[in-house]
């Protein structure tokens, strides 16, 4: 064998380059990992973004249905109302939309439930608007929280009264 001298030397090369190799993978890894989390980052807030915009389509149609089916004349006539039957087929549309894009079981549980009690509304079977609050707050709870999962609604307190 040769001696240090010149064993020494090429061993610190081979070291040398070993270490360059490992922290050229590691730096890779890293990078991979950032770049990984920053597109999960991005695909979520692309879908945070498509499902507000089909819950606001929703509401929108909702409160259109709502308005209409409450604001008409009540008659013992079964006759059809135009408008509003369109507004209800949108509505179920909506509801479609929604089941489609929704990440949770909750959310489309209570987008059907609040647009059944809104068609019920249409064609006259209910004339109290305030049956259909309770459905409509399960929908905004559920819609909170598949928009932001695993973070808690803040409750408004009203202030102390003096």
């Amino acid at each position: 064998m040769g001696s240090w001298a010149t064993l020494g030397p090429a061993l610190l090369s081979l070291a040398g380059v070993a270490l360059g190799a490992g922290g050229s993978l590691f730096g890779q890894y890293m990078v991979s990992r950032a770049s990984t989390r920053q597109l999960e980052v991005q695909e979520s807030a692309a879908h945070r973004a498509e499902l507000k915009h089909v819950i606001l389509k929703f509401l929108s149609i909702a409160a259109q249905v709502e308005k209409v089916a409450f604001r008409r004349q009540p008659s013992g006539e079964t006759a059809t109302h135009p408008v509003l039957d369109q507004l209800v087929d949108d509505l179920w549309l909506a509801q479609a939309e929604i089941d489609l894009a929704a990440r949770s079981e909750p959310l489309r549980g209570a987008t059907y439930r609040y647009a059944a009690r809104l068609a019920e509304a249409a064609r006259g079977e209910t004339a109290d608007a305030s049956a259909l609050r309770a459905p409509q707050v399960q929908f905004m709870d559920a819609a909170y929280d598949d928009l932001w999962p695993g973070q808690r609604r803040s409750v408004g307190q009203a202030p102390p009264v003096p």
